[in-house]
């Protein structure tokens, strides 16, 4: 179960000590507690889970359950990217372990990553597990990664541990089990002082294109 709490004025949203999928109520979840950290005005947000996973992406058994639904589920798991991707407050996701996927993407979305150096993988398995990449995800994970990043990632299927995410700086640093929130806090408190408004607005135009390809599919 994800819960909201904070440090300070950063929110910190632990999305829960399971494998963190992307279910319909997970989803509602989320967006719940977006809703609640804006509302409280709070000066950034950073992500995290209290399991061996950060998130392990698409609910694949709910998608075979629902197949007729398709469009819709990954409508509202894209409406989610755009959402954090534009966020207007600064946005730090900690990974304490496995980011796959969705889960990987989401962690894509915000500004900054902090990923565990001893443990975990941050790993795109799609062109394993057959499953393309829409055009509104491959261009969230080309707006974030450098070209040898994004094929590393997105052709191979490649496991990467935490050192080797930043030295292609999929993570932005790296930090100790312990250490990974405190780590992505540390990187938002100076900018908590950004006016909301503006830095929405200037996420939006970086961006736009990117959101239109994400919402399209969903609308």
């Amino acid at each position: 179960m994800s819960t909201l709490s904070y440090h300070e004025k950063i929110a910190v949203l632990d999305l829960g000590d399971d494998e963190n999928r992307f279910t319909p109520d997970f989803l509602d979840a989320v967006n719940a507690h977006l809703d609640t950290a804006l509302a409280e005005e709070a000066h950034g947000l950073v992500t995290t889970a209290s399991g061996k996973f950060y998130s392990n992406g698409l609910d694949l058994d709910w998608l075979v359950a629902n197949g007729d639904r398709t469009q819709w589920y990954i409508g509202r798991v894209q409406a989610l990217f755009a959402r954090v991707l534009t966020l207007p407050i600064p946005t730090a996701a900690a990974l304490p372990g496995h980011a796959f996927g969705a889960g990987a993407m989401l962690a894509l979305a915000h500004d900054y990553r902090v990923m565990r150096a001893d443990r975990g993988f941050f790993c795109l398995p799609e062109v394993d597990i057959r499953i393309p990449f829409t055009p509104g995800m491959a261009a969230l994970i080309q707006s974030k990664l450098a070209p040898k990043a994004a094929v590393a990632s997105m052709t191979t299927g490649r496991r990467f541990g935490g050192i080797d995410a930043a030295a292609l700086d999929i993570v932005d640093a790296t930090a100790g089990e312990a250490a990974v929130a405190t780590a992505a806090i540390a990187m938002l408190a100076p900018l908590g002082s950004k006016d909301p408004a503006t830095l929405g607005a200037i996420k939006n135009t970086m961006f736009g294109p990117v959101v239109a390809k994400l919402t399209e599919s969903s609308s």
